[in-house]
């Protein structure tokens, strides 16, 4: 235990001294909670509409104000032509709504009236969102003008459960927890790792009685209290900036954060052992670790559309089950009973991780 409290204080005292690792370990993080927490999103907004009303009567104006009151739409500028279909062809607009000259004649004498709606249909979830949009809008302004003539059988009393508000912050910052703390944690110990050999260091390591369980639990704990510190930040930070809060009991999200720190260290230091510069390491944590993360965890994409093979893939992605665990943490507060699960996987993936990193160390250590 003394050898491996003397390997930790040696990485920290390294660390300490080298500024442009301290950096990468704190400044970089920032910018990606920053950059990714202001420039995802994945609701549509101010998406550009043509409204072309011949009829230019109150109640077609009352129907285009309820389009604009979505705040979904917003108008485009005066175009250069009348014609909806060159609009959307130039892409000046992603939908276009021609309101015929009968529209009001036709509703006030009880006969149906058609509107037309053209969505640009490059962008297929774009469009699909457009078209409900537009739909339930027409739907709704027909109920509330008393305009409807048949009521509905059935009435559908829709709540939305932990996130009433629609914010997306809360969906997306602590996801996003998840990649920083999978990536920084990671690439910072493989670039240790690797520099022990491209320093020559190692030998030393090698040669000496350090096991190789020894040398990657001081390094690990090193590393591990430098994730910490990062994830204090990082929370912090999001917390102020987004005014996010606990929901519930946030122990599981305190001992998740630890096991999930100690699985990303021992990913990039198992990573460090394989590599043989730290332009190698960097790029094997970013190509492995930052696009698993990214784009297998369910941080941006549902898991239930990750196709075949890739959908079991995924689930050896340890950022997957603590994207769980901090979502529930920040948005449901449920607790044990739903995230109990990811607990134990990010266990065993680190569990694995550390095996498979001491298996390699131990080879390349010179026999007695």
């Amino acid at each position: 235990m003394k050898r491996i409290f003397s390997q930790c204080i040696k990485e920290l005292a390294q660390f300490r001294r080298d500024r442009l690792t301290v950096a990468l370990a704190f400044l970089l993080p920032f910018i990606t909670l920053i950059v990714f927490g202001f420039a995802i999103r994945l609701e549509a907004k101010n998406i550009p509409i043509f409204i072309q009303d011949f009829d230019s009567t109150p109640l077609s104006r009352s129907y285009v104000e309820r389009i604009f009151a979505t705040n979904q739409f917003v108008p485009i500028a005066t175009p250069s032509s009348n014609d909806p279909q060159v609009i959307i062809d130039r892409g000046l607009a992603k939908v276009a709504v021609i309101i015929p000259s009968d529209f009001s004649r036709k509703i006030q004498s009880g006969l149906n009236s058609d509107i037309q709606v053209l969505v640009d249909g490059s962008d297929v979830n774009n469009a699909r969102v457009i078209r409900n949009s537009i739909k339930a809008t027409t739907l709704n302004f027909l109920r509330s003008s008393g305009l409807q003539s048949t009521p509905n059988k059935i009435a559908a009393k829709i709540r939305l459960w932990f996130n009433p508000g629609r914010q997306e912050a809360l969906y997306i910052i602590p996801g996003l927890y998840g990649l920083i703390l999978w990536i920084y944690p990671s690439l910072l110990a493989s670039v240790a790792m690797v520099r022990e050999k491209t320093q020559g260091t190692i030998l030393q390591v090698y040669a000496s009685t350090l096991s190789a369980t020894e040398l990657l639990l001081g390094k690990g704990l090193a590393y591990l209290l430098v994730g910490i510190a990062e994830t204090i930040f990082i929370m912090g930070s999001g917390s102020i900036i987004w005014k996010i809060g606990f929901q519930g009991d946030p122990t599981p999200l305190l001992l998740g954060t630890l096991i999930f720190l100690a699985d990303s260290v021992t990913f990039g230091l198992l990573i460090g052992i394989r590599a043989a510069t730290q332009t190698a390491a960097i790029q094997a944590v970013a190509l492995i670790g930052f696009l698993s993360a990214l784009l297998l965890s369910g941080f941006i994409y549902p898991l239930n559309n990750i196709p075949f093979p890739l959908s079991w893939v995924s689930r050896i992605i340890p950022a997957r089950y603590y994207l769980n665990i901090t979502r529930d943490a920040y948005v449901r507060g449920t607790g044990w009973t739903s995230v109990g699960f990811s607990f134990l996987i990010l266990i065993l993936l680190g569990f694995l991780l550390f095996n498979i990193a001491r298996m390699g160390l131990k080879r390349m250590q010179l026999s007695d």
